[in-house]
């Protein structure tokens, strides 16, 4: 939604009957660059937590990884032939 088609916050006629048309212009542009911020901090805000809960998800992985592969290294242990001891 960008900024023209969202209606102003203040109602600049009823309650700023003082102020010139260029100071209502400028009020205008301060709001407009105020929404756009707002709206890149928003974006900024969603990206870190999607990237926050990326590298917590693959830190789960490896540690989940890991604790596998070596419950899965003992249990094959258990499997290996011992071996033949030859006396001569």
């Amino acid at each position: 939604m960008s900024a023209a088609d969202q209606a102003p916050k203040i109602k600049y006629g009823e309650t700023a009957p003082k102020l010139d048309k260029a100071q209502l212009q400028f009020m205008k542009l301060i709001e407009e660059q105020n929404f756009d911020r707002v709206q890149k901090l928003k974006r900024v805000r969603r990206n870190n937590l999607l990237t926050a809960g990326a590298l917590g998800l693959s830190v789960v992985a490896i540690y989940g990884y890991s604790i596998f592969s070596v419950q899965q290294e003992k249990f094959l242990d258990d499997f290996e032939e011992p071996k033949k001891v030859t006396t001569n």
